[in-house]
């Protein structure tokens, strides 16, 4: 990437003929990056908690972009029989799958469990939702990918990784938990994963690759999610002002994602980021995680225990 450039959407290339899934697609980063591919040509699959948030959003991206190929679906990735449920009914409907963008996430919540687990079992809601639920949506898609070819997935983590660790003996936070240090976990994790991803995608000879990215400080739902649960308003409407204030806006945020989604200079285990002050907004550019990111033996024991956790399996890889 040209540091003297400051890369937008105007640069992204032609995608026409190219399928897009972008999960977390009714709002925020997802919105954005939805209507960026399609503005491009790419037919987009916005998969959403909330089918008629996905068609509200859908509706908003049609009225700018007429023509712009859209498809909603309903994926709760705190579900795991949703989660395999949605990747069923893609998979009806498509041969392939060029770009999958694992952007949806929860962020500092009071403490919670996620609906389902394997054996009944039930997990820590942002390490289910941001981590697990990616892991085991992305391994049912894993043959849409492969046939693509020059497939991507780019999994989308935050600065706040670097706070990050894996704490294998209780994932689920049941002996004590900390919102921030939950977040921090699953971000990490989403790392990890992306890394290690790319990794076994490159052993297998396959020509897809497996990339990260951050939005930096970007305005979005996400920072009010935990007061208003906690019905805290005064806090809720102090994260609102912040935002207003000091963070940049979602569709700045989103353009990390894109870049790694589409650049052709983007590579396998690329990390890409705001470059301005301390990661925390501007145009994108290639960054460096934390040391612990890159860690292959965690990342290798934090894959086997995501495919028991979800009942997911990557055979196609191993």
């Amino acid at each position: 990437m040209d540091n003297h450039k400051h890369w937008t959407e105007n640069d992204i290339p032609d995608q026409q003929g190219r399928l897009a899934l972008v999960t977390g697609a009714n709002s925020g980063l997802g919105f954005y990056t939805s209507r960026a591919l399609a503005a491009k040509g790419a037919q987009v699959v916005m998969a959403c908690r909330t089918l008629e948030k996905g068609q509200a959003a859908a509706d908003l991206i049609r009225k700018d972009i007429p023509g712009a190929s859209l498809q909603v679906m309903a994926l709760d990735l705190a579900n795991l029989v949703s989660v395999r449920a949605f990747a069923a009914g893609l998979k009806e409907g498509h041969a392939r799958l060029n770009l999958l963008i694992n952007n949806a996430g929860v962020m500092a919540l009071p403490y919670r469990k996620t609906a389902d687990g394997v054996g009944g079992s039930q997990f820590e809601m942002q390490f289910g939702t941001n981590h697990l639920g990616h892991f085991a949506l992305t391994g049912l898609l894993l043959e849409l990918l492969l046939a693509a070819g020059q497939a991507r997935v780019v999994t989308v983590s935050s600065g706040l990784h670097t706070g990050g660790k894996i704490n294998f003996d209780d994932l689920n936070s049941e002996h004590g938990y900390s919102r921030w240090g939950a977040y921090s976990q699953s971000k990490l994790a989403n790392l990890l994963f992306a890394y290690e991803l790319q990794q076994r995608l490159e052993r297998g000879g396959y020509e897809a690759i497996s990339l990260a990215a951050h939005p930096g400080y970007a305005a979005t739902n996400l920072q009010a999610a935990g007061p208003d649960m906690d019905g805290n308003a005064l806090q809720a409407a102090m994260m609102k002002l912040t935002n207003r204030l000091f963070a940049q806006p979602a569709k700045m945020g989103a353009l990390p994602s894109l870049y790694a989604a589409t650049a052709p200079d983007a590579q396998g285990c690329d990390y890409i980021g705001p470059g301005g002050f301390m990661g925390m907004r501007g145009y994108p550019q290639k960054a460096r995680s934390s040391q612990a990111s890159y860690d292959p033996q965690v990342a290798e024991r934090l894959w086997s225990v995501s495919e028991r956790m979800t009942g997911v399996r990557y055979t196609a890889l191993m």
